[in-house]
């Protein structure tokens, strides 16, 4: 599985906290190498340098074996709230795609 991590301008991450972020994906996922090929994750602070209740964004993208990308994305007041709820909403959502799969 490729696991890319990007931002935008406004949020800075240095090499440690991309293979940091990168790892925990990894484990999270793992269950799903064999359908998952990519995972992309972007961050974002939605409004530059003003402070306000959740302006941190993150969305992540999979892209699953044969069928469309899936896409999740969630608001938080830090960019590590809004990653983990993300990545927690990323597993759910491939787990309910292999359940469908199976029972068909």
């Amino acid at each position: 599985m490729q696991i890319q991590i990007n931002s935008d301008k406004n949020i800075e991450i240095t090499k440690e906290s991309k293979d940091d972020l990168k790892t925990k994906v990894q484990k999270k996922l793992e269950r799903f190498d064999n359908l998952v090929s990519r995972v992309e994750v972007h961050l974002s602070d939605e409004n530059s340098d003003k402070s306000g209740l959740n302006d941190k964004k993150c969305l992540m993208e999979a892209r699953l074996l044969n069928r469309q990308p899936i896409i999740v994305t969630d608001h938080s007041d830090n960019v590590g709230k809004s990653f983990v709820s993300s990545l927690n909403k990323l597993q759910r959502k491939i787990d309910s795609i292999v359940g469908k799969m199976r029972d068909q």
